[in-house]
């Protein structure tokens, strides 16, 4: 049996979409380095610096779509616990 947070959900500003997004890119790529700083082992390394490139161009691409849109931005994320 799982647990799930609402873990975000309303409608903001481009700028407050923005600023959030910005924020919880930037603790998980925290998470990320301070894991790589802790390991020895290359391919975990390898796997988290991929895993941050990802984090950045999803992040670049979520920019410029909300940049685009005239209104308001909607965003909704769920943390789904298993």
């Amino acid at each position: 049996m799982g647990m799930n947070i609402e873990f975000l959900k309303g409608n903001f500003s481009k700028e407050e979409a923005l600023d959030l997004l910005t924020q919880i890119v930037h603790i998980k790529i925290k998470f990320h380095e301070k894991k790589i700083e802790k390991s020895d082992m290359e391919e975990d390394t390898k796997m988290r610096e991929q895993r941050i490139k990802k984090l950045q161009q999803d992040f670049y691409d979520a920019k410029i779509f909300i940049m685009s849109k005239e209104k308001d931005c909607e965003l909704n994320a769920e943390i789904n616990i298993i």
